[in-house]
């Protein structure tokens, strides 16, 4: 019985297993390389450890990383952040405040879900170039701002469904109205929420190529496009770009092991189901 019961589980975990190496390969790749010197960082021994361990490419690359990294904070956190707060009043009203039509707004609303980048770039930079917004970081935070807002409300709209209406009722009898319910009521609730949005946001603002690459030049880039611009014309320096690669990916991973928990917590309370 005992046989037939460890079999399957040792079965899962050598699955499990398989997925991980299958997923760390690739960082084993990146983090040996960035470790190399340039003549070990070669394809003939890309799998092998290396025999001095230099932290010249590190230095090197965030030479060149430091300005663009530095853009991508004042890009990605304020535009978190609003996002974030827009996305939270926005789901309690269409949650908790039904008036005519409130769906048919909500629908409409989601409907920025489904609108790829590519095809709103051309109004896009016509519209930035007419308030005065292209080629800066405000502009670039107007944006993801915007494009965030769809999914932020569905998230704290659901979220914000879970809350008793008894809870509300009883603020209700005391005089609270619509915002007073939303900032005594909703908003201390709404920690696993905001984690939830915070993760999704940030991570969408940091990797986000496009637009950036569109809307900015020199020295209002983020980070992402500074990554693409290392990888040379004719000679790579593959230890340079692995280090390059790991900087950028830093901030998004710290973020996950910091918050990750709360992140699983904020979904299983519901932030993502309807």
């Amino acid at each position: 019985m005992i046989a037939r019961l460890a079999l399957p589980r040792v079965a899962l975990y050598a699955l499990l297993g398989l997925f991980a190496v299958f997923v760390l390969v690739p960082v084993y790749l990146m983090v040996v390389t960035s470790l190399k010197s340039p003549a070990e960082a070669i394809l003939s021994r890309m799998w092998h450890l290396p025999g001095d361990l230099s932290l010249d490419a590190w230095r090197s690359a965030f030479a060149t990383l430091r300005p663009y990294l530095v853009n991508s904070f004042q890009l990605a956190v304020p535009a978190t952040v609003l996002s974030a707060f827009l996305g939270s009043l926005n789901g309690f009203v269409f949650a908790r405040w039904r008036f005519p039509g409130s769906e048919i707004v909500f629908n409409l609303v989601l409907f920025g879900l489904f609108i790829p980048y590519q095809i709103v770039l051309i109004p896009l930079v016509v519209t930035m170039q007419s308030i005065g917004l292209y080629n800066s970081i405000g502009g670039l935070v107007l944006v993801h701002v915007i494009y965030g807002i769809p999914i932020t409300t569905l998230i704290f709209r659901n979220f914000y469904a879970r809350i008793p209406q008894e809870l509300l009722d009883a603020a209700k009898v005391d005089g609270a109205g619509v915002l007073s319910l939303y900032w005594r009521i909703a908003v201390p609730l709404s920690l696993p929420g905001f984690v939830v949005v915070g993760i999704w946001q940030f991570t969408q603002v940091w990797n986000e190529f496009l637009w950036a690459v569109t809307l900015t030049s020199a020295g209002q880039r983020p980070v992402m496009v500074a990554l693409q611009n290392l990888s040379g014309a004719q000679i790579v320096e593959w230890n340079v770009q692995m280090a390059a690669a790991l900087q950028a990916a830093l901030p998004t991973l710290i973020v996950y092991v910091l918050l990750g928990r709360y992140f699983v917590r904020g979904l299983l309370a519901g932030a993502l189901k309807e």
